[in-house]
């Protein structure tokens, strides 16, 4: 399968070109970005070809990897997809409902294959134990901690303007739904959005499977606070998400095989654009309550 990848950044550069370059079914063929100088130097540190008109990139291959903002992937999703391109996207997958349908109305229309990443749902370790734990019955309740030190330290993504303006829950909340969905069911409902420092927030979600769930999401964390982590409680006792060993590169790479399974079987992948779709719409309902409390 020939690809593209759409994006020229810190995120492009150090995980989506290495593991397209990296997988050996794949033909990384293209590099796309908003600044073509940093697209040409990116495409010629892994041997392929700059792109100056994305519509031509998409002409030329069968699927294309974005690490955009979300409301340019968005965007370039739909057009990608109309031109019949598989999607390999980030998450979240739109900053809005709206935009987010559009994504899966254009992915349906077109019949291509799309799966959103979401790093621990396609790291070895931690797949595995959501899997696991999804087949366990009688969860009560779970904590999800997600603490990140992005805006504390010296990190290539804390000058990200979206990432500025949406915080910790557009940014880290989708990584601890991509865990808490498979295991407790869909949000039911937000019951409860708070502030705290700075870009923190609190969550209080109730599940279809009759659990409940705390979210604490933060991007300002004291570097020595900063971490993840997910404990699930109920009849079968309490568990935590493990470590992974694995960076972002292998678990892109197994994001890539599932596109390509996806793409060939026709069957959708669990972290597809709907489920991305899903997530957006709850963060989308979080902001709406966080707003609340400000006024």
């Amino acid at each position: 399968m020939r690809i593209g990848l759409l994006g020229t950044g810190p995120w492009a550069e150090g995980a989506h070109a290495p593991a397209l370059s990296e997988h050996t079914e794949l033909d990384f063929a293209g590099v796309w970005g908003r600044r073509p100088d940093a697209a040409k130097e990116l495409a010629g540190r892994f041997g392929t070809r700059a792109y100056d008109d994305v519509d031509a990139l998409f002409a030329d291959v069968d699927a294309v990897a974005v690490a955009l903002p979300p409301g340019v992937q968005a965007e370039l999703a739909v057009r990608a997809a109309r031109a019949g391109c598989h999607l390999l996207l980030d998450k979240p997958l739109a900053p809005t409902v709206g935009q987010g349908r559009a994504v899966v109305d254009a992915v349906r229309e077109a019949g291509v294959a799309s799966v959103v990443f979401f790093t621990t749902r396609f790291q070895a370790v931690t797949e595995a134990w959501i899997t696991e734990q999804a087949a366990v019955e009688g969860w009560f309740t779970a904590r999800a901690e997600w603490l990140g030190a992005v805006f504390t330290t010296d990190s290539p993504f804390g000058a990200s303007p979206w990432r500025r303006e949406k915080g910790a829950l557009w940014d880290v909340g989708p990584h601890a739904l991509s865990v808490l969905l498979p295991v407790l069911g869909d949000v039911r409902r937000v019951a409860a959005a708070a502030h705290g420092p700075a870009d923190t927030v609190h969550l209080v979600l109730e599940h279809t499977g009759g659990a409940s769930s705390t979210l604490t999401l933060s991007l300002t964390a004291p570097p020595a606070a900063a971490g993840a982590a997910v404990e699930l409680r109920g009849e079968a006792g309490a568990t935590l998400l493990p470590r992974s060993p694995e960076g972002a590169v292998p678990a892109l790479i197994r994001a890539a095989d599932a596109l390509l399974e996806a793409a060939h079987t026709g069957r959708p992948h669990p972290c597809d654009a709907a489920f991305g779709l899903r997530v957006t719409e709850i963060l989308a309902r979080a902001e709406s309550l966080l707003g609340d409390e400000r006024d």
